[in-house]
């Protein structure tokens, strides 16, 4: 206990001397004296050595152990140096894949009827276009298949061109089925039911008919969904939304994915949500072999367009009084000044140096090591 108290009050006097004294040259203060981190003094340096205050260090006459830390290892100061480099600043945000409402088609009848027979009886059913959904019985439809059938058999007498293409209009208006109209013929007869086929490929994320049903005409019978391409649907705050005008390139990783998504940004919302105070980003995805699913949340990475700028780890970084400050390594070793730098966060990692330091220089890489007190940072920054 002894040792290690000895040890303790031997730093802080040397951190507390080498801060204490500053002087001025040509209106501009530096220090005197700057804190060696790099060795620990020796005995005759301990015994002998006088700060620019006058003081002189008691002579410790005890037998040190070999094992005691230095400065240096209670300190363990590092370096970094100043860096150029093209990065394009990236900003994150969080949100959820949703379906594409372009990519959505529903299925509705322009008649009333009755479900004969459903082919497609379950959500979430994988369909191709043209597939048959349902087979229906309409008293509609069936009436104006045997107007049709009786304009082509009186055309077939006396040729009558437009009294053909009027009921035949009145089949297409109905959403009868091609195929199915050209199935009638001069001197045939006319199915009793009809079939609802699939307009596109797609899953059945919505089925509002079962076997045996009635159904009104404009009502809702399935919808259908492609998953070719999908939205995200991202959270900004709304200070990032100014920065969004400087964001060039999107790309999407789902939770628990290693691949990333090309995104294209389509639209910002314009309204926030007024319980978080946040903005809807809308992007669109190209989903190949529909990897995407909606309601998957994913992480957006955005980066704004790269250029050649000066980096400094934030951690070289700390603020007093509102302005920002490094150690600058000088001339001697061990030695470090405090400089106040312009700065600009690039992301959580890296920082834009805009003033106060030059390419190649050196600065502590974890300024906070020299902040363990207020009362000392504050003898070296005001």
């Amino acid at each position: 206990m002894k040792t290690l108290k000895y040890t303790l009050w031997v730093v802080a006097t040397l951190v507390s001397c080498g801060y204490a004294q500053m002087k001025c040259e040509s209106g501009k203060c530096a220090f005197t004296k700057s804190v060696r981190f790099k060795t620990s003094p020796s005995k005759s340096d301990i015994a002998t050595k006088t700060f620019t205050t006058g003081s002189v260090l008691p002579t410790q006459t005890e037998k040190r152990k070999p094992s005691r830390p230095t400065v240096k290892q209670l300190f363990n100061v590092t370096t970094t140096r100043v860096v150029k480099k093209s990065v394009a600043p990236k900003q994150i945000n969080y949100g959820y894949i949703v379906a594409d409402e372009s990519e959505k088609t529903e299925v509705v009848t322009r008649y009333d009827g009755y479900v004969v027979t459903l082919y497609a009886d379950t959500r979430y059913r994988k369909v191709k276009k043209g597939e048959k959904l349902a087979t229906v019985y309409a008293p509609e439809v069936y009436k104006a298949k045997q107007d049709y059938l009786n304009a082509l058999n009186f055309d077939a007498k006396r040729p009558s061109a437009a009294m053909v293409r009027s009921s035949r209009a009145k089949l297409e208006l109905l959403g009868v089925a091609a195929k199915e109209i050209e199935a009638i013929k001069p001197g045939g007869g006319v199915g009793t039911y009809t079939t609802v086929y699939a307009p596109r490929d797609g899953w059945i994320f919505d089925k509002r008919i079962e076997a045996g049903s009635a159904f009104k005409k404009g009502t809702r019978l399935f919808e259908i969904v492609s998953l070719d391409s999908v939205w995200m649907e991202a959270k900004l705050y709304q200070e990032q939304i100014a920065k969004l005008k400087h964001l060039v390139r999107f790309t999407v990783v789902p939770e628990g994915f290693d691949k990333e998504f090309e995104a294209k940004k389509e639209l910002l919302y314009p309204a926030l949500d007024p319980k978080e105070a946040v903005a809807t980003l809308r992007l669109s995805i190209r989903n190949e072999n529909e990897t995407l699913l909606p309601g998957m949340y994913a992480k957006l990475y955005a980066y704004a367009e790269a250029k050649t700028r000066l980096l400094l780890p934030a951690t070289a970084l700390i603020r007093k009084n509102g302005a920002w400050y490094v150690f600058l390594a000088t001339a001697f070793e061990g030695e470090y000044e405090p400089i106040e730098v312009k700065v600009k966060a690039l992301d959580n990692r890296y920082y834009e140096v805009l003033e106060g330091l030059k390419e190649g220089e050196e600065v502590v890489n974890d300024a906070l090591f020299l902040m363990d007190a207020d009362a000392q940072i504050g003898g070296l920054i005001r």
